[in-house]
C-alpha cells in the first residue's frame, strides 16, 4: 500500500496502491489444517517470502493482466493470469480496509491460482526449489528447507 486508509471504496482502490512484487504464499499443511482457522499454518517466520524488487503502479497500469507461474524444480506446477483472480486487486482492498485500517507498507497477497500441493496431493520436500513469477514483476525463488 502507498496510501492508507479505512473504508477505501473500489474506485478508490487503485490511488491508493504503491506497487506490486512476487509473493509465495507458504502453507504449512498439517499446521493450517489442525484448526478451523487457516492462519497458523501460513504465519511461521518463513513463510511469506516476497520480492524481488516492488514495480510501481505506474510502471504495471492493469494489475489484472499479468500471467503468473510456480514452478517447483523447474516443473511447471501454476500457470494463469491475474484476469482470473476470483476477486479483483480494487475489490480486495476495499474488502479488506474495511475490516481494518490499511497503512502505507502494508503488503496484501491477493490469491494463488489452482494447483496447489494440496489439491494434488503432491507436497514439498526438503532440497525442492519453488520459483515464483510474474510477468512485469520478476520472480523470487526459495528452497524449501524444513525448520
Amino acid at each position: 500500500m502507498g496510501k492508507g486508509g479505512r473504508h477505501i471504496t473500489t474506485n478508490q482502490a487503485p490511488l491508493s496502491v504503491f506497487g506490486y512484487c512476487v509473493g509465495n504464499d507458504v502453507s504449512a499443511r498439517d499446521w493450517q489444517l489442525a484448526t478451523p482457522q487457516w492462519v497458523l499454518g501460513k504465519s511461521f517466520d518463513t513463510h511469506e517470502p516476497y520480492g524481488p524488487w516492488i514495480t510501481t503502479s505506474d510502471e504495471i497500469g492493469d494489475p489484472h493482466r499479468l500471467a503468473i507461474r510456480c514452478l517447483v524444480n523447474g516443473a511447471m506446477r501454476q500457470n494463469s493470469n491475474t484476469r482470473h483472480l476470483i476477486f479483483s486487486v480494487w475489490d480486495q482492498i476495499a474488502h479488506i480496509s474495511h475490516a481494518m485500517t490499511l497503512n502505507p507498507g502494508d503488503l496484501i497477497y491477493t490469491g494463488t491460482p489452482g494447483g496447489v500441493g494440496m489439491a494434488t496431493r503432491t507436497f514439498l520436500k526438503a532440497g525442492d526449489r519453488v520459483r515464483c513469477e510474474a510477468d512485469g514483476l520478476g520472480f523470487i525463488e526459495n528452497i524449501f528447507e524444513p525448520e
